[in-house]
């Protein structure tokens, strides 16, 4: 009887232990997918913000103007060389750097928090103080997990082998140097729900530094002060100049009287190649149309809800200044 027993005791244990184990495999495994699904979505997260919306792509690559928009060079993105010079309103000439994996030439020995530091106060690894073309001010108010996702998506760029030539100022890069309006640190950054469609439009808009570019220039830089998104910066493109708009919520002027649907409707046709690929002559745009049309309908739609509570200013703009 204590034989029976004892064979029914440890054939419970043996079928607990296959059942526990079993148990074990199979909650194993979602968290496994879990964690998988939750690398993609970081990764999905900031290929769309490093193309379409932070202006990474746009800035950090070769861009082709003999096409509407400038559209990026295939085989370029990430690689830099891009000039930023008089003619674009800057001191001097600043060149887009090398932000791929190359080890030599590009970041591919940077750590993530190098990356983060030149991204969100302006200070490469090497010490070097990033002029604020590089919109570091912007990017010190993101959210963190927007940042992190950035920086592990650059990291998957395939590496260029391309030396970047050094910038040429003709001020002392000290004068230029935003450091009283970035914190200390992007710990504490929330993004706003997306269901908040104001708040979350301004973050987007932000991410993608509207305000510099369409705000008048100023021999102190763009005025993002006093004039913020009432346009009149004038860009020379190699076949014309193109001045920004006003898109504060001036009926006369800016976009007062616009939908939503026409705002859209300024990116849309832009989604394919066939609304860019060909020659403008003298009516090219510097803004990347090309890229910032991958955003998402609902992400447009909040920074058109941002833009409306924009106080107008009036300020009529000749678009293709002679």
């Amino acid at each position: 009887m204590k034989k029976i027993i004892a064979l029914s005791a440890i054939t419970c244990l043996v079928i607990a232990a296959f059942y526990f184990s079993s148990c074990k495999d199979k909650k194993s495994e979602p968290q496994a997918n879990n964690k998988e699904d939750s690398l993609a979505k970081v990764m999905d997260r900031g290929k769309y913000l490093v193309e379409h919306v932070a202006g990474c792509i746009d800035c950090h690559s070769k861009r082709d103007f003999s096409k509407y928009s400038g559209p990026v060079v295939p085989g370029t993105e990430g690689g830099g060389g891009f000039a930023f010079d008089e003619k674009l309103g800057l001191p001097g000439v600043v060149y887009g750097r090398n932000i791929t994996p190359d080890p030599e030439t590009g970041i591919g020995t940077w750590t993530d928090d190098d990356i983060l530091k030149a991204m969100t106060q302006g200070i490469s690894k090497n010490g070097d103080t990033l002029f604020p073309l590089m919109p570091y001010v912007n990017y010190n108010y993101m959210a963190k997990e927007d940042l992190m996702s950035i920086i592990a998506y650059i990291k998957t760029l395939k590496p260029i082998k391309n030396k970047v030539p050094a910038r040429q100022l003709m001020m002392p890069i000290s004068m230029a140097y935003p450091g009283p309006a970035l914190q200390a640190s992007v710990d504490g950054n929330i993004r706003p729900a997306e269901n908040d469609l104001v708040k979350y439009g301004g973050y987007l808009a932000n991410m993608a530094d509207c305000g510099t570019c369409h705000s008048p220039l100023t021999p102190q830089g763009p005025d993002v002060m006093t004039r913020k998104f009432a346009g009149g910066y004038t860009f020379q493109l190699p076949a014309n100049k193109v001045t920004s708009s006003n898109i504060t919520s001036d009926s006369a002027t800016g976009i007062g009287t616009w939908t939503e649907e026409r705002f859209l409707n300024k990116f849309i046709p832009y989604r394919e190649e066939k609304g860019y690929n060909y020659d403008p002559g003298n009516q090219n745009t510097v803004m990347p149309l090309s890229l910032l049309a991958g955003m998402t309908d609902a992400d447009l739609k909040a920074i058109y809800a941002y833009l409306r509570t924009i106080k107008p200013i009036s300020n009529k703009v000749e678009k293709f200044p002679k």
